[in-house]
């Protein structure tokens, strides 16, 4: 009895053997076959931008065009413009020939020694008071830079000829000679105030 077993062993675990190549053999075949598949499919298939692809090379294949060249610049004489012999365009010329010939106008005195205060811009000076000392009334005036200065009537102050003409407890009026514009002066009165 024990040989029939050991022969039958032996059978079936030469049929197992068996079975499991070719089990094996046929998972060894399947992989293959599908790998096979996929790069022949991927080599042979055209891609997702095969499009793209064909356009461009129909697109080089079209015939060049031609461009012109660039036309040559002008040339342009070179003018010299001369305006030294010629009056201002924005100056009429009534207004011009009145202002050459009226000389009885109001002219700044060139002559005179300037003061301190004229040193200033008009607005920037600010009146910070007056007083009163032998009968005579004096106006009190700060500069931009702080300086506390005093000054009376008949004197001048700001960058335009300014005289002062009254000075009162919380006020100073002066008198400016200012430039017309054509050549000429003109009186311009102004007034400073206490600013409280």
């Amino acid at each position: 009895m024990e040989p029939f077993h050991t022969n039958t062993l032996l059978k079936e675990k030469r049929l197992s053997v068996t079975r499991s190549s070719v089990l094996h053999g046929r998972l060894f075949m399947q992989c293959l076959f599908i790998v096979t598949l996929t790069i022949g499919l991927i080599a042979c298939g055209s891609g997702p931008d095969q499009d793209l692809r064909d356009y461009v090379k129909q697109v080089k294949a079209r015939k060049k065009g031609h461009i012109p060249p660039l036309p040559e610049p002008q040339k342009f004489e070179v003018f010299t413009y001369d305006d030294t012999s010629l009056r201002d365009p924005f100056i009429p010329e009534q207004k011009l020939e009145a202002a050459a010939h009226d000389k009885s106008g109001p002219r700044p005195d060139s002559k005179r020694e300037k003061e301190v205060l004229e040193g200033f811009a008009l607005g920037s000076l600010k009146l910070m008071g007056s007083l009163e000392k032998d009968g005579r009334r004096w106006a009190l005036i700060k500069a931009p830079d702080g300086t506390l200065y005093r000054t009376t009537k008949g004197h001048h102050m700001g960058q335009n000829n300014g005289v002062i003409l009254k000075i009162g407890e919380s006020q100073l009026e002066l008198k400016e000679i200012v430039p017309d514009g054509l050549g000429g002066y003109v009186e311009r009165f102004s007034t400073l105030t206490v600013n409280e």
